[in-house]
């Protein structure tokens, strides 16, 4: 079978644009004629899905994770992400460098505090009591499984899919090819077709939630630092504001730039971490850490499997079914993102690279963040429990009030969730562009723009239809039909991986090729893209 070579060399948008565009068109115009119809209707969906299907957001993220540590562990470990004879691109540390630039985004700020210490206050599934030692250990358990290795497994599968298929297999650069050995020729089709649609879809959803986020946080700061109004109107103003730049930065192709914000990003996180942790309760963060982590080991398979069979439904939809869901959301996304930074990789490294060294970051954060919290509430009669459930975009800025110098990291704070939100929406952009002009490397600057105001417009339409809980029921919903996707994409990837003749034989060492540029989207690395 010949590869798929239906890549447009300079990004002429086709089908999936045009059926996407006009069913996003047609969702954009739901909200504003009859925004509390849109909602009503996106409810019954989310209660439908959740209670019917809702098993599905815990047993596929644990299937692919098993499916991935199998494929580690066993022959096809040593298959490289490339020729047999290439190697890395990157020198190991720079690689693991770079993975652990893409765990920062705007999740960190929204939910670094927010999560552990509502878990604190509201214990998941009644299993402590509010405000005890114990529920301090259950709270940063829960942190760890919503943001830790199950996640990670999912944008895993699409990395290794997307590298092996692109760097190995030389084939296009769109998500419908990836499903080349289950489909032969009919990936050019109507069915590929819907498969990248769908795709679309699940990358403008995660997207747009995290715009909301964004915008939420960016917004509460705001008020607290400078006394501006707060509310839909603000945040509406600043959804334009961000949609304007991360839209003029995905069109222009100002990489350099991009790449200083991107870095700019980590050297700022990394700062407020170290901060936060030696001017708080450190000897306290550092055994709640680890005691929370070895909890998190020893439970690791009931809570994976814990799911909403007596009540908390509600719960599940607000904090595991959404997490979930938003990583599917993103999954695409991530996984352009790693296949691009892991050529000449093998299979052993990539998987265990990319499963631990982000939940381990993932893990760090919540401890010292969350952690802190939930110190400062127990032991210093704080409130932050109290102002989250009052604000969840309140919790990080209540936690730096208690600390030295809380305009100087409220401000810190402030310009994360800035710089996530233009330079990851930047690269969403262009990754919309390129699945929706045919996989090409040059999407033309109307379909960037076309995205960009989607995006922006389907973020002021769910904060105005119903602000947090509208982004959480959209993310679910969008991204349930791409379940089956990554389903169907680690079987494809298995009987790629099957057929494969180094699985069998020893691969030859050799001197590394020279590269020849890959069909795959070189640029979202240099754009600074961000999970």
């Amino acid at each position: 079978m010949q590869p798929r070579t239906d890549t447009a060399p300079h990004g002429r948008p086709g089908a999936v644009f045009w059926i996407s565009l006009a069913v996003s068109a047609v969702f954009v115009g739901w909200g504003v004629a009859a925004p509390d119809t849109q909602m009503d209707a996106m409810s019954t969906a989310l209660n439908a899905i959740t209670r019917n299907f809702g098993w599905l957001y815990l047993t596929v993220p644990l299937v692919l994770l098993v499916a991935l540590l199998l494929l580690a562990f066993s022959r096809y470990g040593r298959i490289r992400l490339g020729a047999d004879d290439e190697r890395p691109e990157f020198r190991t540390h720079s690689w693991l460098a770079m993975i652990l630039s893409a765990v920062m985004g705007i999740g960190l700020v929204s939910y670094g505090v927010a999560e552990p210490i509502s878990h604190f206050g509201t214990p998941p599934h009644h299993l402590a009591a509010p405000g005890t030692p114990e529920a301090a250990v259950v709270a940063l358990q829960y942190s760890y499984y919503d943001w830790g290795v199950h996640a990670w497994a999912v944008f895993a599968v699409f990395g290794l899919a997307i590298a092996y298929s692109t760097y190995r297999k030389r084939r296009g650069g769109l998500v419908s090819s990836l499903f080349t050995p289950l489909l032969g020729d009919r990936v050019n089709g109507p069915i590929g077709k819907s498969i990248d649609i769908f795709a679309v879809f699940a990358t403008l959803f995660g997207t747009t939630t995290s715009l909301g986020l964004g915008a939420l946080q960016i917004d509460n700061g705001l008020g607290r630092l400078l006394g501006t109004p707060s509310g839909t109107a603000t945040q509406v103003v600043i959804i334009a504001v961000t949609t304007v730049l991360f839209t003029a930065s995905a069109v222009s192709g100002l990489d350099r730039g991009i790449r200083f914000l991107s870095e700019s990003n980590l050297v700022l996180a990394v700062a407020l971490f170290f901060f936060v942790l030696f001017t708080g309760a450190t000897a306290f963060v550092i055994n709640l850490f680890l005691e929370s982590v070895g909890r998190y080991v020893n439970d690791f398979l009931a809570m994976s499997l814990r799911g909403p069979t007596f009540g908390d439904l509600a719960w599940m939809q607000g904090w595991t079914y959404f997490m979930m869901a938003w990583w599917i959301a993103w999954g695409a996304f991530v996984g352009v993102f790693l296949a691009r930074i892991s050529r000449g990789r093998t299979i052993r490294q990539f998987v265990l690279g990319v499963l631990g060294v982000p939940s381990l970051a993932f893990f760090a954060w919540f401890a010292v963040f969350g952690g802190s919290a939930i110190e400062l509430d127990m032991r210093h009669g704080g409130h932050v429990a109290k102002a989250t459930a009052a604000d969840i975009n309140s919790a990080f800025f209540t936690l730096l009030d208690a600390f030295p110098l809380p305009a100087l990291t409220s401000t810190v704070v402030i310009l994360l969730a800035v710089l996530f939100f233009i330079s990851g929406a930047d690269a969403n952009t262009f990754v919309l562009g390129m699945l929706t002009s045919r996989g090409s490397l040059r999407p033309r600057r109307p379909v960037l723009v076309v995205w960009g105001a989607v995006t922006g417009a389907l973020a002021v339409i769910l904060l105005l239809a119903g602000g947090l809980e509208a982004l959480q029921q959209t993310v679910i919903v969008s991204s349930a039909p791409f379940i089956l996707i990554i389903g169907g994409l680690l079987v494809s990837l298995w009987k790629d991986l099957k057929d494969d003749p180094a699985a069998v034989a020893p691969q030859v060492p050799a001197v590394p090729a020279a590269r020849t540029e890959p069909v795959l989207m070189a640029e979202t690395v240099k754009k600074g893209a961000r999970s």
